[in-house]
Order: structure tokens, then C-alpha cells, then sequence
């Protein structure tokens, strides 16, 4: 009888797959492109924001040593009145800046939208241009506007009013810094509302005036809702930047480096820059620095609630 066959072991080879495979390589490859934008955000964006929060519980005047006190820094602010005027300042300006500046950019866009207009590639840089403009060169230009014996009191007194002081009245500084926000991004705002009105199918507009609907109801049922994402997005980056509102006050207020501490112009921002560089509190403007940085998160969120509740998100789910 035949003896069997003695079974040989079969090795098994395991497959070892490479550690830079396709798949990685492509990974490695994408955040090697995009890494420089996160290296300069922690560079210059996000250190900065940690060391701001760092430095508010110190007392340093940036020459000396630092020296740890607490909450005396935000104490200290808090008690102060012209932190509250600054605050109140920045809120009244930010509301009178954006608001108009909001309404005349969504007519803007409608106008460089309509198919009547022949050079809208013309309107469309010329209404851009204030915001490649130097601040400080447009500030200059609309102080001297606004002067005692300038433009705009010309016209007033043309029109049988009596002068105002815009450079030393409670509500002729806001008045003034209000208008050279909203001229300069009223243009800005309008570009991002014109791409969101090219954006939307004109098979609705079609269907719409078959059905009887006129300009005004389109305007009211199909433009705004289908802008509501673009609105929310104009809304918030305005916002935020009305609350970091400075070089028009300091410029229009405080040639010299004097009259940006006037209570009618000092917004949170000059109140911080004050508070380091005229008075050597360093503290005390990091504190500052972080009270603005919740009111800008504060805000941010307000907004993006109040637009979702009006139905703000319903962009997405059109999508």
C-alpha cells in the first residue's frame, strides 16, 4: 500500500502594500498646495489671537516686564465710560453704515443686471473702484466734503439749512464716517449681488411672466428668496467689518494723532489702539482687543440666526 503524500507547507507571501501608495500620495499632494495658507493663519492670524487673550490678564506697558493681574485688565475696561461710548459709537455707526450701504447695493445689482443697461462693464468697475481706493486718500477727500466750509455744507446752506458741524457734532461725525463706509463698500456688496442674480435660471423669470407676474413681484417672490444666501453672506462680512471700524475715524478725527480720542468718532478699535499705543496699556487694549472679538462672534451668530429663522438656509435646500 502506497504510503501518502506528505503535505508540504505552503508559505504564505503577505503582500506588504507600500506606505506612499496612490492614495496617500494624492493626500500628501493636497495638503502640500494648501498648507501655506494654514503655516501664514497660524503665523499672523492665529498666534496673534492667542497671545491677545494671553496678554489681557497681564499688565505690560511692551518696554518692562509683564506682570500677572487676573481680571483687572477687563475690570478696568468695563468701568470705563469711554469703553461703553466706543462700544455704543461702533453699534450706531455699524447700523447707519450697513444698512443703507445693504439697500443701495441690491439696486445697484438689479440695475447692472437689467439687459437695458448698455455699459455694464463699465458701471461694473467704476462702482469696484472705491474699494481698491487708499482709505486714507478717500477719508482726506471726504473731510474736506464735509468741512465747515466744504461741499456738502454748501449744498445745506444752498437748501436754506443752517451749516452743521460734521467734524465735532454728536451725530454729524457719524453721519460723516457713515457715508465714507458705505461709499467705499457699497460697490464691493453690489459685485457680490450681481453674481448671485446672474446665478439664478432665467426659465423662472420666463415662467413667472407667463403667469402674469410683474417686475416688482418678481422682485418680492423669486429674486430676494433665491438671494437669501448671498444677503446672509454681504450681511455678515459687513457686520464684521463695521465692527472693526478705524482708519475713517482715526483719519477723519485724528490727524495728528489727537482728535481720535473725541467721544462723538472713538469706536471700540481706536479705543484699543488709544489705550496701547497713546497711553502704553497694553493690557488694557488686549482686553479690549478680546471684548471686541466676542461682539464680532456675537453678532456673527445673531445674524446667522435671524436669517436662518426668515429662512436664510432654504438656498440649500433649493440646491
Amino acid at each position: 500500500m502506497a504510503e501518502p503524500a506528505t503535505a508540504v507547507p505552503v508559505e504564505r507571501v503577505k503582500s506588504k502594500k507600500p506606505f506612499l501608495n496612490e492614495t496617500r500620495r494624492s493626500r500628501i499632494t493636497a495638503y502640500t498646495f494648501i498648507s501655506p495658507f494654514f503655516i501664514l493663519f497660524a503665523i499672523f492670524g492665529l498666534y496673534p489671537i492667542i497671545f491677545t487673550i494671553y496678554l489681557s490678564f497681564f499688565k505690560w506697558d511692551a518696554l518692562g516686564p509683564m506682570k500677572y493681574v487676573g481680571f483687572k485688565n477687563y475690570d478696568l475696561i468695563i468701568g470705563d465710560p469711554t469703553f461703553w461710548i466706543s462700544f455704543g459709537n461702533t453699534l450706531i455707526m455699524a447700523l447707519m453704515g450697513t444698512v443703507p450701504q445693504l439697500i443701495l447695493a441690491l439696486f445697484v445689482a438689479v440695475m447692472l443686471n437689467s439687459a437695458m443697461n448698455r455699459f455694464k462693464k463699465s458701471f461694473r468697475l467704476l462702482y469696484f473702484m472705491p474699494n481698491i481706493t487708499s482709505i486714507v486718500a478717500v477719508t482726506l477727500v471726504f473731510s474736506t466734503m464735509f468741512g465747515n466750509n466744504g461741499m456738502i455744507n454748501w449744498v445745506i446752506n444752498s437748501l436754506g439749512f443752517d451749516s452743521v458741524a460734521f467734524n465735532s457734532s454728536y451725530w454729524g461725525v457719524k453721519i460723516a464716517i457713515s457715508t465714507m463706509v458705505m461709499w467705499r463698500w457699497m460697490g464691493y456688496n453690489a459685485i457680490i449681488f450681481l453674481s448671485g442674480l446672474q446665478s439664478i435660471p432665467t426659465d423662472i423669470y420666463e415662467a413667472s411672466r407667463i403667469d402674469g407676474a410683474n417686475r416688482s413681484q418678481q422682485l418680492i417672490y423669486i429674486t430676494l428668496p433665491l438671494l437669501r444666501p448671498f444677503i446672509l453672506f454681504v450681511t455678515l462680512i459687513s457686520t464684521i467689518g463695521a465692527l472693526q471700524l478705524f482708519t475713517e475715524p482715526y483719519v477723519f478725527l485724528g490727524q495728528g494723532g489727537t482728535g481720535a480720542t473725541r467721544q462723538e468718532g472713538v469706536t471700540m478699535v481706536t479705543y484699543l489702539y488709544n489705550e496701547a499705543f497713546s497711553n502704553g496699556f497694553f493690557g488694557t487694549a488686549a482686553a479690549s482687543a478680546v471684548m471686541l472679538l466676542i461682539a464680532t462672534i456675537f453678532f456673527s451668530v445673531l445674524n446667522m440666526v435671524i436669517s436662518n429663522r426668515l429662512g436664510g438656509d432654504t438656498g440649500g435646500k433649493q440646491a
